[in-house]
């Protein structure tokens, strides 16, 4: 069939409803971003990038990830992640070790003084996020919210192969 005789869909535009919630969630993530962002690099002084990543190693066994599965778990790209992990190790908070069942595989390690760091950062982050979401929030409000990321979330998370996903890249 020649594609290029029909004529183009029409965008499904959204409705002013639509467009409401959408430009809200969009400005009150982008303010929650950075109000955590600022609130880590002053008082731990790192990004909130590196506190999740810290916080995932932390709660690994043994305090170590494969770097691609750190790299899948932050949504972000390998490249970056090694950028973030030798940020991590000059600070002393991050090792790297060798997979002795993959040559080009690496892990990174939270090391003790990664995990005081942690430790020291995690109450002043949690009240952040406590007084930023959940006081402004009834329980109801908190349970539905957690329902519609999870769809979301589910929605977008790819499950074929070849999938074009940050930390393959």
């Amino acid at each position: 069939m020649n594609t290029a005789s029909t004529p183009a869909e029409e965008p499904r535009w959204l409705t002013e409803d639509e467009q409401r919630v959408w430009r809200s969630y969009v400005h009150a993530s982008t303010l929650l971003e950075d109000h955590m962002d600022r609130q880590l690099q002053r008082d731990a002084g790192m990004p909130h990038i590196y506190y999740g990543l810290l916080v995932k190693l932390a709660e690994s066994p043994h305090r170590r990830l494969r770097m691609t599965e750190l790299a899948m778990h932050a949504k972000i790209t390998r490249s970056r992640l090694s950028h973030a992990i030798a940020r991590l190790e000059k600070n002393g908070w991050v090792r790297r070790e060798d997979c002795p069942s993959d040559k080009r595989g690496q892990f990174a390690v939270l090391t003790d003084q990664g995990h005081q760091t942690l430790q020291k950062a995690a109450p002043g982050h949690v009240a952040v996020v406590r007084n930023a979401m959940f006081d402004r929030l009834t329980p109801e409000q908190q349970k539905s919210l957690g329902e519609i990321m999870q769809i979301v979330a589910e929605g977008l998370q790819p499950n074929e192969a070849g999938a074009d996903l940050p930390w393959l890249r």
